[in-house]
């Protein structure tokens, strides 16, 4: 997809999550009414087109992991993150589709 983007599997990143050590961040960036279908438990709501807009909730030296539907808009928000001097952005290879085709759980949005 984008040649540089660093990228995890809906199984590694469940194993990372489990740990309640884990220090990594997931952001979601579907819009809202596609997160109806269940979200990665703790993931935080940020559309797409707010990602530019919101870039100081986004502290640099955090782990984070950008989720979509398959993964192609939290490669666009990757890239655009890597492009703004963030140095550990990870897509979510397969997006949300490949998290439920691993059998892995999703739970209800908390909308803030």
């Amino acid at each position: 997809m984008f040649a540089s983007i660093k990228e995890i599997h809906a199984p590694e990143l469940a194993q990372l999550l489990a740990h309640k050590d884990n220090d990594i961040r997931v952001i979601d960036v579907r819009e809202a009414r596609e997160i109806t279908a269940g979200v990665i438990h703790g993931a935080d709501h940020m559309p797409l087109a707010s990602i530019p807009l919101k870039l100081n909730e986004i502290r640099r030296e955090e782990k984070v992991v950008l989720v979509c539907r398959s993964g192609a808009r939290s490669a666009q928000a990757c890239a655009f993150l890597d492009n703004q001097g963030y140095e550990h952005v990870y897509n979510l290879r397969g997006g949300m589709m490949d998290w439920h085709r691993s059998g892995l759980p999703a739970t209800e949005p908390q909308f803030t």
